[in-house]
């Protein structure tokens, strides 16, 4: 029997990256791997991120949420997923200010009209923290590089953990760059035991990025809130851009503000609900295993 069988859910996305609510603060069941891969096959729900919500265990906040990917992995960060659990939670409550739990801290959340804005933490930047497999010099540019030795296509990118590790390469046109065909071995790399994120950035402007990212565990996505964050931290790192950014997905813009003050990565967003329904046994039992 599948352990989520008539569970409600409520499928959302933010800038078209696919997210599934499951709200199980009645009923704390784990989402099991091979439940969740069945669910994102393309002809049943496909997501790129499941959020559960959980019971929570800090005074305050609404729920403790874990992120699920496509492939039944763990993630510690979903920025587009934060924001549509702040919209589904708001519609449940009312409330304008939203707080929730993840194992990367505490995410608050501020609604004001349909732009949804929600403080990220604090990027890490040490080797360890990423994490990496050894020490580097400077993780503003790594040595890693893929496509042919003598003519590498991609080369020394940014690294940072923003809750999840990424990595940034900076190109001239990211449209150039056949993402589809390098994501999976840099997602892999030996350099990164808990696999990343990879991102190609290109530089419009001092204000202005855009973005496509091979995300770990989905695959190309049209967009990712956290790989957003982590490439506005290192454009600024780098000074190629000041601290307030506009990163431009394959599913629309999202506004990073890494704050001065506290340096915080605060990022603001839409997000819309699309439909609701209950899981069901066949949705969540992979073909030829019924």
């Amino acid at each position: 029997m599948a352990a989520l069988d008539n569970r409600p859910f409520v499928k959302m996305n933010g800038l078209g990256n696919e997210i599934v609510v499951l709200d199980l603060r009645d009923a704390p069941l784990a989402v099991p791997p091979e439940e969740a891969r069945a669910l994102a096959r393309p002809d049943v729900l496909p997501f790129d991120q499941i959020m559960a919500l959980y019971p929570p265990t800090t005074d305050g906040t609404s729920a403790f949420v874990r992120i699920i990917n496509a492939d039944g992995s763990e993630s510690g960060a979903c920025g587009n997923g934060t924001r549509c659990i702040a919209l589904y939670e708001a519609g449940r409550t009312g409330r304008d200010h939203l707080l929730f739990e993840s194992v990367a801290g505490l995410l608050d959340c501020r609604i004001a009209g349909e732009a949804i804005t929600a403080d990220m933490g604090m990027p890490r930047f040490g080797w360890a923290d990423i994490p990496l497999a050894g020490p580097v010099a400077d993780t503003r540019a790594i040595e890693l590089q893929a496509g042919p030795a003598e003519a590498p296509v991609l080369r020394t990118p940014s690294v940072v953990n923003v809750g999840n590790p990424h990595a940034i390469f900076w190109v001239d046109d990211i449209e150039a760059v056949d993402l589809a065909h390098y994501g999976p071995e840099l997602e892999h790399h030996p350099i990164f035991p808990e696999r990343a994120n990879i991102s190609l950035a290109q530089i419009i402007g001092p204000d202005h990025i855009r973005l496509k990212v091979w995300e770990r565990g989905v695959g190309l996505t049209r967009a990712c809130g956290s790989a957003a964050c982590a490439t506005a931290v290192a454009s600024a790192r780098l000074g190629l851009t000041g601290r307030r950014v506009t990163i431009t997905l394959p599913g629309g813009d999202l506004v990073i503000d890494w704050r001065a003050s506290d340096d915080h990565m605060l990022m603001t967003g839409p997000a819309e609900i699309e439909f609701e329904g209950r899981l069901t046994a066949g949705m969540l039992v992979a073909a030829g295993t019924a």
